[in-house]
């Protein structure tokens, strides 16, 4: 049938009429051999039927080169009609027992169109054709045995019994169900029928509006070749798995798309999202292709959002490093030169006060130097270009580096710091300056957050191919609000019993930087009034990657610290 034919009805009633006007000549010469042979000898009779076979034959190839049947109908009926009176003519009138055959355009409108009006149309032209017979009798020329004229309708009627359970099956069918033009023709989507090879054998009438090019282009490799280069493999590998049994494949394809009328430049692609699902005969496959170009473009502005952030992110925290950077030059100067004027060796103060103010701006040199380092350990962290250096080391002497500086602070507050490493725990090897600052500022903040006799304790233990420790303390605390926010860069957790307190943020946001840097993971356990529990588990191979060494404590293998880098509990 022609491509342009999508509707499964319209094909079905197609396909009957052009059987109808293929097999009608072969009844019509028949009989027409037998009346007019006699009468007009050879020549004529000869010419007759090749006029037949021609005739209807050519509606048959006009019906199946371009899809229109309406013209085609009636003048095959016309053709029919003419051609039955012209045997009821030559076989002597409406006496003749092949009067019968004027049933047969009504049998037959009826088993082409299967509606009422072509049953009225086929008795209209039935009673024409009579009568037209009637008229042109030829007296005289009905003298062949009457068995003679019987041949054709007895013929005719083997045709409709061997055809009487096929229609009445047809006709049930398509009185239970629409068929599935009946959906294509409504759905907002291109319906392709698919060999398994990938050939298009029919295209719903939506590629005129979809792809805005007829259906019967995309027929055999048409469709195929109007996807982009680069998606091609991704839809050959969906129709492979159909072809394997499988039930639906989704994919989305970029197909090429032709240059409208009055645009300038070449043909662009669109993007379209196909689902493949199996036909109902083996070997077939239905592909449903709508239009994905908002979602397209939705996508593209999302990407295009997001690189522009990435790229506002990056610039600050270069000018973050930048200055930084250009700030410890100058407070090197302030604390070399307040040190310097401490020692007196340029003579000794006049007033106390000198000292005491001397001794201020050292303190002040001291503790903006920390926080610059700290912004700038935190800035190259995020950008990825702070440079691990694994070495072996003991742990415990981390542990006591990290205990001598904030030795001082615990003892003018009374506060008593444990420690209780496990002796497995010796040798590991990794970065020790990084570990060494993840235990400070984890140390620090105990302290500073613990009351005066509080008490503060570290763990330490090993996990097979992972150290696990952690700082404890006994101090005021977090509840579930702040420790969804604590963590953050210059983000302070602040409450009445800690508001007197001074910081920046920063510690802990290192202190995570530094452990998923080095692949390990990090908890964090607090209640208001309860205390805080900081626990970090790292890796001692010295690979510096994430997720090289995993955890399985849990049940069927699961990592414990597994995409969950930063976990908070309350």
């Amino acid at each position: 049938m022609h491509p342009s034919v999508t509707g499964a009805q319209e094909r079905a009633r197609q396909i009957r009429l052009v059987g109808v006007l293929s097999a009608a000549p072969f009844l019509i010469a028949a009989t027409g051999s037998m009346l007019l042979f006699p009468v007009f000898g050879v020549a004529w009779t000869l010419a007759a039927a090749s006029a037949a076979f021609g005739f209807f034959w050519m509606l048959a190839a006009i019906v199946l080169g371009t899809g229109k049947r309406k013209l085609v109908e009636i003048a095959g009926l016309t053709a029919g009609g003419a051609a039955i009176a012209s045997l009821i003519a030559v076989a002597g009138g409406p006496s003749s027992p092949l009067t019968v055959l004027s049933a047969a355009l009504v049998l037959e409108a009826f088993f082409v169109a299967r509606t009422r009006t072509a049953v009225m149309s086929g008795i209209a032209f039935a009673a024409c054709t009579v009568a037209i017979g009637a008229a042109l009798a030829m007296p005289g020329t009905g003298s062949l045995p009457v068995a003679v004229h019987w041949i054709a309708p007895l013929l005719y009627a083997a045709t409709l019994a061997a055809r009487l359970p096929f229609a009445s099956r047809a006709v049930a069918d398509e009185a239970v169900e629409p068929g599935e033009g009946f959906l294509e023709e409504r759905m907002d989507a291109l319906v392709l029928h698919l060999m398994k090879s990938g050939d298009v054998t029919q295209a719903s009438h939506q590629a005129s509006e979809l792809l805005k090019v007829r259906p019967d282009i995309l027929l055999g490799t048409g469709f195929f070749d109007r996807i982009h280069v680069g998606d091609r493999v991704a839809y050959l590998c969906a129709l492979s798995d159909m072809g394997k049994g499988a039930g639906l494949r989704k994919v989305s394809l970029r197909l090429r798309m032709p240059v409208e009328d009055g645009a300038t430049g070449l043909a662009g692609y669109r993007q379209f999202g196909v689902e493949l699902v199996s036909g109902a005969d083996t070997g077939t496959v239905i592909a449903i292709i709508r239009d994905e170009r908002e979602k397209a473009e939705l996508e593209e502005r999302i990407a295009n959002t997001r690189q522009t952030m990435r790229e506002a992110e990056v610039e600050s925290k270069r000018v973050m490093a930048a200055v930084s950077h250009e700030l410890r030059t100058p407070l090197n100067a302030i604390l070399g030169f307040s040190d310097t004027l401490l020692t007196e060796i340029f003579g000794t103060f006049n007033d106390e006060r000198q000292r005491e103010y001397v001794k201020l701006i050292h303190e002040a040199g001291g503790h903006l130097l920390s926080v610059v380092n700290a912004m700038l350990d935190v800035s190259k962290v995020e950008s990825g270009t702070y440079v691990l250096y694994p070495e072996a080391f003991r742990f415990a002497e981390a542990v006591e580096a990290s205990l001598a500086l904030t030795a001082q602070q615990a003892r003018e507050r009374f506060i008593s710091v444990k420690v209780d490493i496990a002796d497995d725990v010796g040798v590991v090897f990794c970065d020790k300056r990084a570990v060494q600052q993840v235990l400070i500022n984890l140390v620090s903040n105990a302290v500073k957050f613990t009351p005066d006799q509080g008490e503060v304790t570290i763990h330490a233990k090993r996990v097979d191919d992972r150290i696990d420790f952690s700082v404890s303390d006994t101090g005021i605390g977090m509840c579930e609000q702040d420790l969804e926010r604590v963590g953050e860069p210059f983000v302070q957790v602040r409450s009445e019993a800690n508001r007197h307190l001074e910081g920046t943020g920063l510690g802990l946001a290192l202190v995570k930087g530094l452990v998923a840097l080095q692949g390990g993971g990090l908890t964090i356990d607090s209640a208001p009034g309860e205390g805080t529990r900081v626990s970090v588990s790292l890796p001692v191979t010295g690979s510096g990657k994430k997720d090289e060494t995993n955890r399985t404590d849990g049940p069927e293998g699961e990592n414990e610290w597994r995409n969950e880098n930063f976990r908070k509990t309350a």
